[in-house]
């Protein structure tokens, strides 16, 4: 099974990252090079589909803590070289004003050797959290 994890501080308060990441639809917010991200349902099991481009990508929430500022998302649909995916992202005190976004995935390659896997999502946490860090600086 592959493994993923990406851990960066931004300059911004636990509470200020978690009030933008837990809007599961907000995606678009936060996340550049999003063409829409729209959700059915509400709560646990919604869906959310995201578009980039041609690319169309489905995931279902799974798992939403508000007091751990946690929650955690499947891929159920969509061109992505594993099954099985499940992630999670924790939003966790870092110092005043600091916070610090831990993001981590589980999955098993299919389609890619699981190296490229791993290099994939790295890129897309990394990049989701640098928008996040111009989302709270604009």
């Amino acid at each position: 099974m592959g493994e993923v994890k990406v851990e960066e501080e931004v300059e911004a308060g636990a509470d200020t990252i978690w009030s933008i990441v837990r809007d599961f639809g907000g995606l678009k917010k936060w996340s550049a090079g999003l063409e829409s991200c729209e959700v059915e349902g509400s709560g646990i099991g919604a869906v959310r589909t995201i578009k980039m481009g041609p690319i169309e990508i489905k995931e279902r929430l799974e798992k939403l803590d508000e007091a751990k500022r946690s929650f955690s998302y499947a891929i159920v649909g969509g061109p992505v070289p594993v099954e099985n995916y499940l992630s999670t992202m924790t939003i966790s005190e870092a110092g005043p004003k600091r916070a610090r976004i831990t993001w981590s995935a589980t999955f098993t390659a299919k389609g890619a050797p699981e190296a490229d896997c791993v290099k994939l999502f790295e890129g897309v946490y990394k990049g989701g959290i640098a928008g996040l860090r111009k989302a709270v600086a604009s």
